[in-house]
C-alpha cells in the first residue's frame, strides 16, 4: 500500500463537465509512475527535457493532456505506439511547478478514459486522435456486496498500514462502483500490468471484482507480515535493522513457500563444502570465505569475487586421484599401437614407467623432454604415456606466453584475476596425478611482466612442487603427484636452471621406409575417415606413398606428409559428392561409388608435378662447391658451400647471413691452407694475388655453427688446386688452425638429411663414430660413413683424384 495524502478523488472540474465538446486530438505523455486514473488528481513528475515543451503549449491552450503507461520493451506493437498502452487517461492540467535541478511537477486531474486511434503528428511532440472510451455501468445485488466487502477489506488496509483515515472517508462517500474501483486501485500497491488491466477495463462490476481480489491478497500478505513481525521482534535488538529485515523477508518467503536465492546458495555452498575430500589448510580458508560470502549482499562488489574463489577453491581435485595401472608389456603395445619406429624413445619411455611402477607411484624423478623437429610425434607420444598408466591428459602450449601470472596466477586484488594455466590444467583433469603435456617449452618469452620460464622452475623441480603457491589461489597445491612431460623443437632457447631440471629425449626424424610406414598404419586410415571417405573408395599404392615422401615433402616428421595424404583424399571425395549431385539432379537412386586406386601417376595428377627436387647432381661437378650438413631446430639440413676467386690481393669475403662462429670457421680455413700449402701442392701466389669470395646459398635465412669448417676448408682446397670435391660426398665437423678435426653434435640428424638428399658418402670426425649407434639401420646400409680426425686426412677423400676415393654408386640412391 502507498501512503498519499494528494491522491484523493475530487468534484469533476466545471470546464470539463458534460455538454462540453470532447477534444478530438491532444498531446500525449508517457507516463508510469503513477497511471492516472479519472475522476483522481495526482502529481506527475517529467524529467524528459522533450516533453518540457508540450507541456508549455497545453497551459497555453485548454489545459488537456492524454496519461498513457508505457510497455515493456519486448512488445511487438510497432514504433511510436510499441512503448505506449493504447488505453489512457485525458487530464487537465492544474499547476505546474519548475524545480532547480530542472525536473518538472505537474498537479493533474483525470476526467476520462481515451483510446488512442491514430498518431497523427510525431515532432516536436506526438498527438493522438483520441476516441472516449464510455463505462458499462452495472447496478445489482453483486455489485453492492461487491462495494461492501471492498469497504471492509480497505477499512483494515488502511489500519495495518497506517494510510490516513481520510482515505477510507473519501471511499465511504463514493457511490459508483467504477470510482471506488479507481480509488482503491490508485491508493494501492499494484504492479504497472495490474493497473493497466483495471484501466482498460470498461465494465465497472468486473472492475470492482478485480480490484477487490487484488485488495484482498495485499491485506492477506500484510496480515501475515505483521505476525511474522511480532515473532521476529522479539529475537532481534532494535540497533540489528539489517538483520532484522532479513529474517522478517526470509520469514515472509517461508509462508508463501518461496527460499531466498542468497541463503539457498549458502546451503549449496555448504553442501559442497562439507562432501568436498580437501587438506585442511584448504577447508580452513573455504569456511572463513563463505563466512564472509555469508553476511554480504549479493549486490556487494567483493560478493561475486568471493564466490568466484569459493568456485575454484571447491572444483579443484584436492584428493581426487586415478590408480596407476602401469602393466609395461601393455604399455609397450600401446606405445607400438600408436607410433611407429623411435626404438630408443619407446625404450627410455618404458624405462621411466617401470621406476615409477617400482617406487608405488612416487615422481620424485627427471622431468621428461621430448626434443626433436615438427611432426615426429612428440604430443602424440605424451597422450600414449597418459593411455598406458590410465591417467587423465591434459595438454597446453607456452609458445608465446610472456607473462609470469598465466603460470602463476593473478592476485585476488586484481579486477578480472583468475588462477594459473597449471590449476586450470588440474581442474580441466579432475584429477590430482594427470599428466600435463607442456608443449613448445623452448618458445617461452619473458618482457616487463615476468618471467614465465622461472615461475617453472617451482612446477617442474620434484623437490619443491609439493607446496607450489599459485598467487590466486594463496595456499599450497601439491604438484607432485602430477606428471609433467615438455616438449620442444630447440634446446637452445631453453635457460640452464630449466633445461638442468628435465631429460631429454631426442626424436631425430623418420627414414623415408619409416614415413612410409607411417603412412599406411596411421595416417591414410586417419584421413580417408576424416575427409568422408570409406576404404571401399579409396586405397593407396605403396609406390604413390613413397613418391609423395621423396618428391612432394622434404621434412624431419610427416606433418607434410599428411597434408599432401589428405589433399588427395579430398579431391577423391569432391568427385564422388559431384557424383551424388548429378543422380540427383537427374532423380536417381545414388550409385556406390567406385574405388580410386591411387598409384604414383595419380599422385603427380591430384597434387601436380613434383615440388621437391634432388640438387645435390646440380650443384656438384665443378670445382669450389662443396656439400655440408646442419642442424636446424626442424631437423638436419644439408648445406651448400661455394667458393670463387678473382684478381686481388688475398682478402676473404663471406656472405650468406653467416654468423660469427661460421665467419672464424672461414678464416681459420683460409689461414690452415695458406700455412700448409705443401699439402695442396700449391704456391702462395694461387692465395695471395686473387681475392676470394665464399658465399653459402639461401642468404635469407641466417646460419652459424661450427661443423662447416671441414667444408670450407675442403671448398677452397677445391678452388686452388682446381680439383674438384667428390660427387654425393657430404662433410661436417669443426676445425683448428693446427689441422684438427673436432667432434659436433647432432649427428643423427644430419644423417638422416643427407639420406633423404641422396648422399651417397659423409665424412665425419673421428670421435663421432659411436654416435652411428643412434643412426636408423636403412641409414647405415644406404649411405658410406668415413671418419677423418685431421685435415690431412680430409681433403684426399674430399677432393677428385686423392689417394683415398670414397666408394661410388653410380645414379640415384635405390629405394
Amino acid at each position: 500500500m502507498s501512503k498519499s495524502d494528494d491522491i484523493l478523488p475530487i468534484k469533476p472540474l466545471e470546464t470539463h463537465q458534460e455538454g462540453i465538446p470532447f477534444p478530438e486530438q491532444v498531446p500525449i505523455l508517457p507516463t508510469n509512475n503513477p497511471i492516472v486514473f479519472p475522476h483522481m488528481i495526482a502529481p506527475v513528475i517529467l524529467e524528459d527535457e522533450a516533453m518540457k515543451g508540450p507541456i508549455d503549449d497545453v497551459l497555453q491552450g485548454d489545459r488537456l493532456i492524454g496519461l498513457f503507461p508505457t510497455l515493456p520493451s519486448e512488445t511487438d506493437e510497432d514504433e511510436q505506439e510499441a512503448t505506449l498502452f493504447r488505453v489512457g487517461t485525458l487530464c487537465a492540467v492544474l499547476r505546474m511547478l519548475k524545480i532547480p535541478d530542472g525536473t518538472m511537477r505537474l498537479l493533474v486531474h483525470g476526467a476520462a478514459r481515451i483510446k488512442i486511434e491514430e498518431i497523427v503528428q510525431q515532432e516536436p511532440y506526438p498527438i493522438a486522435r483520441i476516441k472516449r472510451l464510455d463505462e458499462r455501468e452495472v447496478e445489482d445485488m453483486e455489485v453492492e456486496a461487491l462495494k461492501k466487502q471492498t469497504l471492509d477489506t480497505l477499512r483494515r488496509a488502511v489500519d495495518l498500514a497506517n494510510l490516513p483515515e481520510d482515505l477510507f472517508v473519501a471511499a465511504l462517500n463514493v457511490e459508483d462502483a467504477g470510482k471506488l474501483a479507481d480509488l482503491v486501485a490508485t491508493n494501492t500497491n499494484l504492479n504497472q500490468e495490474q493497473q493497466r488491466e483495471i484501466l482498460a477495463e470498461m465494465n465497472t462490476k468486473r472492475r470492482l471484482r478485480k480490484v477487490f481480489e487484488m485488495l484482498t491478497r495485499e491485506v492477506q500478505v500484510m496480515e501475515i507480515g505483521s505476525n511474522i513481525s511480532e515473532k521476529v521482534r522479539e529475537s532481534v535488538d532494535k540497533n540489528q535493522r539489517e538483520f532484522f529485515l532479513r529474517e522478517q523477508i526470509k520469514a515472509l518467503q517461508t509462508e508463501l513457500g518461496e527460499q531466498d536465492p542468497h541463503q539457498q546458495e549458502m546451503n549449496e555452498l555448504r553442501l559442497r563444502l562439507e562432501q568436498k575430500a580437501m587438506p585442511d589448510h584448504a577447508r580452513e580458508t573455504a569456511e572463513k570465505e563463505l563466512g564472509r560470502l555469508a553476511v554480504l549482499a549479493p549486490q556487494a562488489a567483493e560478493y561475486s569475487v568471493i564466490r568466484t574463489y569459493l568456485d575454484w577453491i571447491l572444483d579443484l581435485p584436492w584428493e581426487e586421484k586415478t590408480d596407476d595401472h602401469i602393466d609395461l608389456q601393455k604399455a609397450a603395445k600401446i606405445l607400438d599401437e600408436d607410433h611407429y619406429g623411435l626404438e630408443k624413445v619407446k625404450e627410455r619411455i618404458l624405462e621411466f614407467l617401470a621406476v615409477i611402477r617400482l617406487k608405488g607411484g612416487d615422481l620424485k624423478g627427471p622431468i621428461l623432454c621430448l626434443v626433436g623437429p615438427p611432426g615426429v610425434g612428440k604430443t602424440s607420444l605424451g597422450r600414449s604415456i597418459a593411455r598406458a598408466t590410465g591417467r587423465h591428459f591434459n595438454r597446453f602450449s607456452l609458445g608465446g606466453m610472456r607473462d609470469e601470472a598465466e603460470i602463476r596466477g593473478h592476485r585476488r586484488t586484481y579486477i578480472g584475476a583468475m588462477p594459473g594455466r597449471i590449476i586450470k590444467a588440474l581442474k580441466e583433469a579432475g584429477t590430482i596425478n594427470p599428466l600435463i603435456m607442456l608443449d613448445e617449452v623452448d618458445k617461452l618469452g619473458a618482457d616487463f611482466r615476468g618471467d614465465p620460464a622461472s615461475a617453472l622452475l617451482e612446477v617442474l623441480d620434484p623437490e619443491q612442487n609439493d607446496t607450489f603457491a599459485d598467487h590466486y589461489m594463496d595456499m599450497p597445491v601439491d604438484l607432485s603427484k602430477v606428471m609433467f612431460i615438455t616438449t620442444a623443437n630447440s634446446l637452445d632457447t631453453i635457460p640452464g636452471p630449466l633445461r638442468d631440471r628435465m631429460e631429454i629425449i631426442r626424436l631425430a626424424g623418420y627414414t623415408l621406409e619409416e614415413k612410409v610406414e607411417i603412412a599406411k598404419r596411421f595416417l591414410v586410415p586417419r584421413e580417408i575417415g576424416n575427409n568422408g571417405l570409406k576404404k571401399s573408395e579409396i586405397s593407396f599404392h605403396l609406390a604413390a606413398l613413397r613418391h609423395m615422401v621423396d618428391n612432394y615433402t622434404n621434412e624431419a616428421g610427416v606433418r607434410s606428409l599428411q597434408k599432401q595424404i589428405a589433399s588427395i583424399c579430398r579431391k577423391v571425395a569432391r568427385l564422388n559428392a559431384e557424383q551424388d549431385s548429378a543422380d540427383e539432379a537427374a532423380g536417381k537412386k545414388l550409385r556406390k561409388h567406385k574405388r580410386i586406386p591411387v598409384d604414383a601417376d595419380k599422385v603427380e595428377e591430384f597434387l601436380g608435378p613434383p615440388r621437391g627436387y634432388k640438387e645435390v647432381a646440380e650443384r656438384m661437378g665443378r670445382p669450389g662447391v662443396a656439400v655440408g650438413l646442419a642442424w636446424t631446430p626442424v631437423g638436419g639440413e644439408i648445406l651448400f658451400i661455394e667458393c670463387t676467386r678473382f684478381p686481388g690481393k688475398g682478402n676473404l669475403r663471406l656472405t650468406g647471413q653467416l654468423g660469427d662462429v661460421m665467419k672464424e670457421s672461414a678464416t681459420a680455413a683460409m689461414t690452415y691452407l695458406r700455412s700448409n700449402l705443401d699439402l695442396i701442392g700449391v704456391e702462395d701466389k694461387e692465395f695471395s694475388e686473387y681475392d676470394f669470395h665464399l658465399h653459402v646459398p639461401a642468404g635469407a635465412t641466417p646460419k652459424d655453427g661450427p661443423s662447416a669448417g671441414v667444408g670450407m676448408v675442403s671448398v677452397l682446397a677445391s678452388l686452388v688446386t682446381g680439383r674438384r670435391v667428390n660427387d654425393y660426398l657430404a662433410m661436417t665437423g669443426e676445425i683448428t688452425l693446427r689441422g684438427s678435426v673436432l667432434p659436433i653434435g647432432g649427428v643423427k640428424e644430419k644423417c638422416l638429411a643427407a639420406y633423404r638428399a641422396g648422399i651417397k658418402d659423409v665424412c665425419l670426425p673421428g670421435k663421432n663414430k659411436n654416435d652411428l649407434e643412434d643412426v636408423p639401420e636403412q641409414v647405415r646400409k644406404a649411405v658410406d660413413f668415413h671418419f677423418v680426425d685431421r685435415i690431412e686426412e680430409l681433403l684426399p677423400l674430399a677432393l677428385e683424384g686423392g689417394s683415398k676415393k670414397p666408394s661410388r654408386k653410380k645414379g640415384k640412391r635405390k629405394k
